[in-house]
């Protein structure tokens, strides 16, 4: 059997996503050691203003709560809980300002492509992962796979900017009870000869697995997971290990708008 694969969206509904992410990059330069642990865990919530006759929606984006930690060498832990109440400590100024507020107003359309985006706070705390899987324009069978082509602009030395191609693919692996496991990998097209922007690309790199709720039309879930280490980005010897977890999880009855009344009779 083949699967239309479609966002489908309500004017009203207020969808939200528990949103776990840890970071671990090691750093050596000059024999010496360097490390930063960072943890997150955020309610990412879109609110539904408008769905438009073709499907495609209007959506404001924003950040409920979060939860961050950052561990540096020879440091103290810091923490920063948005719920607390408390003050946020130097470095998680930024974060704590955002949080509650509309981060963007983006238009989706049903294949998950942004028609529009309008930024409507600068610099605000951003939830990692995808925004949304592209998904294919025909139907498709478990097996198949599509792709989405993008360019990741990575700073050199010199002050110049170098185009990455990148290429997503993505594959329909299963459907079981509804739901489309779909899997990711990101595949780097222009070739890199150059440690340092490899350093900065592994750090945008999504490879893992998707969970879309076809009836519903919105992603259940999403887990990424990358570890990734390069050498003689400054100078032979140095060498940085990164590696990183993403989680992502629908909370459901997340809806306010009334759905329609079930006014079928028992046959």
């Amino acid at each position: 059997p083949t699967y239309l694969l479609r966002y489908k969206f309500r004017p009203g509904d207020v969808l939200q996503w528990r949103v776990t992410h840890r970071a671990n990059v090691r750093t050596t330069v000059a024999d010496v050691e360097e490390a930063a642990e960072t943890n997150s865990i955020s309610t990412k919530v879109w609110r539904i203003q408008e769905v438009r006759p073709d499907g495609s929606c209007v959506f404001e984006q924003s950040v409920r709560d979060v939860r961050m930690s950052q561990r540096l060498s020879g440091r103290n832990e810091v923490r920063f809980d948005s719920t607390s109440g408390d003050p946020p400590p130097v470095g998680f100024e930024g974060v704590a300002k955002t949080v509650g507020k509309p981060l963007a107003r983006i238009t989706l359309d049903t294949l998950g492509r942004v028609l529009h985006r309008e930024q409507l706070v600068t610099e605000a705390f951003q939830t990692p992962g995808l925004l949304t899987v592209p998904l294919p324009e025909k139907p498709v069978a478990a097996g198949e796979s599509w792709a989405f082509p993008y360019e990741v602009e990575v700073p050199l030395r010199a002050g110049t900017v170098k185009r990455i191609k990148v290429q997503q693919k993505f594959t329909l692996e299963s459907v079981k009870s509804g739901l489309a496991e779909i899997g990711l990998k990101t595949v780097v097209l222009t070739p890199i000869d150059d440690p340092l922007v490899e350093v900065q690309l592994i750090q945008r790199i999504n490879e893992g697995k998707v969970r879309f709720d076809i009836e519903a039309g919105r992603i259940v879930s999403q887990e990424m997971n990358l570890e990734r280490s390069v050498v003689g980005f400054q100078g032979e010897t140095s060498r940085l290990h990164y590696a990183t977890r993403f989680e992502e999880e629908f909370v459901p009855g997340s809806f306010t708008a009334a759905r329609p009344a079930n006014t079928s009779q028992p046959e």
